[in-house]
């Protein structure tokens, strides 16, 4: 099938406030959401020297019912808490955030810079203004895999807005997730520990369930994950070195759609994104609704890459990261990083 849905870009919605040493490193990344009022928001990663994040709020700014520009509201999440922090790093990073309605909350997975290196965590709120943490997220132990998926680092998590049938059948709140395999960050000569049944080392989507009945008993229980399954890997040219989700999952007519990235270039060992020499362009995946692990079609090219100044050259060149999707009058709108410096915006269009 021809895939159905494009994107347009359309400006810069954020960029650094001059002066403000939180923002000096970059404003990226961001997730988003409306508060009880109805008024939509950006929370951008906001970059301090030393490649440390924090998550802050933003309203955006609206013209003839279009993105272009933000008012800053202050900060949300800041690496506070000691496994948010090593000894020379820390970060709260590249949140993502989720309206549950059956929860009757936005719910924020996010990326905690701590001691082990980049480790999942989760966050709730009412209003996206104050935040409870629940905690690192957990995934349990599964036979099949042979391995434990809480030794790896992992990013670019997120959940879907409503419970999906699970494995076993029983409905579940899924999250998608991309853990990285390469232990040598953490013991030097460690190297590659694949799970069983997997042949490629890059890393790919995966998702992994939380029954609802166990969340029904406490919202605490959203953070232990289970039934871990490969949803997709690399397959293109444009995804050769890997790949990972970006918004939450939208239902569409055809099922779930997934905006994700795709990255080519070298990525050498480690976390710090400005030895990369990578290029990150915005593909999509629609997923079956009966089976979210089962990926019904892809984009055999980009639909966003990098092409305006912006998004070619800033902290890291060459970068359209797309993490946040909402809806304006009618319109779907997508908000991205922009070389890691600065915030875009395109809109989403389904073509017949």
């Amino acid at each position: 099938m021809t895939f159905p849905y494009t994107l347009t870009r359309l400006g810069v919605v954020m960029t650094p406030e001059p002066g403000n040493e939180l923002e000096s490193e970059g404003v990226l990344n961001p997730a988003s959401g409306h508060t009880p009022d109805g008024r939509l928001y950006l929370l951008p990663r906001l970059v301090a020297p030393g490649n440390v994040s924090r998550v802050g709020l933003a309203e955006v700014q609206l013209t003839d019912g279009v993105p272009t520009g933000v008012t800053r509201e202050g900060i949300v999440l800041a690496p506070d808490e000691g496994w948010e922090r090593g000894t020379n790093n820390a970060g709260v990073e590249d949140p993502r955030v989720t309206w549950v309605p059956s929860l009757e909350k936005h719910v924020m997975t996010y990326v905690a810079y701590g001691p082990l290196g980049p480790r999942l965590a989760l966050a709730v709120s009412d209003d996206l203004r104050n935040w409870t943490r629940l905690g690192p997220l957990h995934f349990e132990y599964q036979p099949d895999l042979d391995t434990d998926l809480n030794l790896f680092p992992n990013k670019d998590a997120v959940f879907f807005p409503e419970a999906v049938p699970g494995p076993d059948g029983e409905p579940a709140y899924a999250m998608i997730h991309r853990p990285m395999w390469d232990l040598g960050w953490f013991r030097d000569g460690e190297g590659v520990h694949l799970p069983a049944g997997i042949k490629d080392d890059r890393p790919g989507i995966w998702v992994s369930f939380v029954p609802v009945a166990e969340v029904e008993r406490g919202l605490g229980n959203l953070v232990y994950l289970r039934q871990h399954r490969l949803v997709a890997m690399s397959e293109y040219p444009f995804e050769e070195l890997k790949i990972g989700a970006g918004p939450a999952p939208i239902r569409v007519p055809e099922g779930w759609l997934l905006i994700h990235h795709g990255v080519t270039g070298e990525q050498p060992a480690g976390f710090d994104p400005t030895t990369q020499k990578v290029n990150y362009s915005a593909g999509a995946l629609l997923l079956d609704p009966a089976d979210v692990t089962r990926v019904i079609a892809r984009t055999p090219e980009p639909i966003l890459s990098p092409e305006t100044e912006e998004e070619r050259i800033g902290t890291v060149g060459n970068v359209v990261f797309p993490t946040a999707i909402e809806e304006v009058d009618g319109l779907r709108y997508v908000f991205y990083g922009m070389a890691d410096a600065k915030i875009g915006v395109a809109r989403l269009d389904r073509v017949s």
